[in-house]
């Protein structure tokens, strides 16, 4: 499967992994603590210079950006339909930022190194008996390496209705994603179990 992760060697690349999760899951709040306009548009050009330095083209970044922009265009839109143009604007911000941020994240955190600090910071609720801490990072790292797969194969299948003639309506595309989904599924939960790290204490 792939990941969103690129190798790298930039400054971005090398910093702490915990760090820029922490800064993410600041800056995330930080977002929705304030109102101004001012301080949204620069959150939203501060998170692009972050997003610049992980130097991949810019055809690379669009294409991984392409997914949630499209959604929060969609959303923005209906937000300018329903409610005042401040607030709307204020969404739309909001979400603008946080994708950069979280692209920039994804690209220069491997899916080990987040399941290592998921892992982590599971560790105090392991103490106290509530779960595994490897499970919750197992899952996590899992749902997160799924996301840009699931993706791919959408686009994948939709690619093949349209060379084959047939129109690509969301019925015919998604049930094919669904069953291939669930394969790779059922062969991961098998490579799981045959490395016993469901069964680890």
């Amino acid at each position: 499967m792939k990941s969103l992760h690129v190798e790298g060697s930039g400054w971005l690349h090398r910093l702490s992994p915990r760090i820029k999760l922490v800064a993410l899951a600041a800056f995330s709040v930080a977002l929705f603590l304030t109102r101004d306009l001012v301080l949204l548009s620069a959150a939203v050009i501060v998170a692009a210079v972050f997003l610049q330095q992980t130097r991949l083209p810019l055809k690379d970044i669009a294409f991984r950006l392409r997914p949630v922009m499209l959604t929060i265009l969609l959303v923005a839109a209906f937000s300018y339909a329903f409610v005042s143009a401040n607030d709307a604007t204020i969404a739309l911000l909001r979400l603008t930022s946080l994708a950069f941020l979280a692209t920039a994240v994804t690209i220069t955190v491997s899916i080990s190194q987040f399941m290592d600090e998921i892992t982590l910071a599971a560790k105090p609720l392991e103490k106290l008996g509530l779960a595994r801490a490897a499970d919750i990072g197992l899952a996590v790292g899992l749902v997160v390496r799924f996301v840009p797969e699931i993706v791919n194969r959408y686009h994948a299948v939709k690619d093949a209705h349209r060379a084959r003639g047939v129109p690509a309506k969301p019925g015919t595309i998604i049930v094919p994603v669904i069953i291939m989904t669930l394969k790779d599924a059922d062969a991961i939960a098998d490579a799981i179990d045959a490395r016993g790290f469901r069964g680890q204490s």
